[in-house]
């Protein structure tokens, strides 16, 4: 009896939890990963908005006009509306990260689409748009979040940096970036420290690599689009 409880147990998390990640990053069921036109790509920032490294890293885009998507904490962004105003009014796509930094592994379906809609209900008094993009913490889906998240497209990545640790420094991230980007790339970046495995200060090193990256993959021939601008 001991033996079938257990291995129901066993059953239950990995239908829970295994299966959407092989689902979601093996397959693309459900989630947008890559893009489809080879001369685009898309720079995604999560975890913030940060007081300091987010406002340093929008005058960066601004100087080469780059437009990008943020998918914010709903709880930073009720500490820090002023910079997710200023992200809709230099253009830039806002999306949701959900009102904690907490794995969807861990919640109900229907506790992850809670925090989801009161996140979107921050940003639309905030901005006057409804976001309806929406990125997992550490792009973890549970099994429903398929069939309760509607109308919410779940956009995932095709390339990381490892950019939440400092370990490496800036010239890690620079290397990685331009070993891997290529046209469609969906490019997961961080612009906040401040959440469980990261450190604190790795954002800095993501805004130094990006001063020479930026320009070189724009000599490249490549365009930087929000997320919502993909045909």
């Amino acid at each position: 009896m001991v033996l079938f409880i257990f291995s129901a147990l066993i059953l239950i998390v990995i239908l829970y939890t295994i299966l959407p990640f092989l689902l979601s990053f093996g397959f693309h069921f459900k989630v947008l990963r890559q893009g489809s036109d080879p001369h685009k790509m898309a720079l995604t920032f999560d975890d913030g908005p940060h007081p300091v490294y987010t406002p340093i890293l929008l005058d960066l885009l601004k100087e080469h006009q780059v437009k990008a998507t943020f998918f914010v904490v709903g709880s930073r962004a009720e500490k820090y509306p002023e910079l997710i105003i200023r992200m809709k009014e230099e253009g830039h796509l806002i999306g949701i990260h959900n009102y904690i930094h907490r794995s969807n592994w861990l919640m109900f379906p229907w506790t992850v689409r809670e925090g989801i809609n009161r996140t979107a209900k921050i940003l639309e008094n905030l901005t006057g748009d409804r976001s309806v993009y929406y990125r997992p913490p550490w792009g973890l889906l549970n099994l429903g979040d398929f069939f309760l998240l509607n109308p919410y497209r779940i956009i995932l990545w095709s390339v990381m940096a490892e950019d939440w640790k400092s370990t490496g420094g800036s010239d890690k991230i620079k290397r990685k970036l331009l070993a891997k980007v290529s046209g469609g790339s969906v490019v997961l970046l961080h612009d906040c420290g401040d959440t469980p495995g990261a450190d604190q200060d790795a954002p800095q090193n993501t805004i130094h690599a990006l001063k020479d990256v930026i320009p070189i993959i724009m000599e490249r021939g490549y365009q930087f689009v929000r997320i919502d601008e993909w045909k």
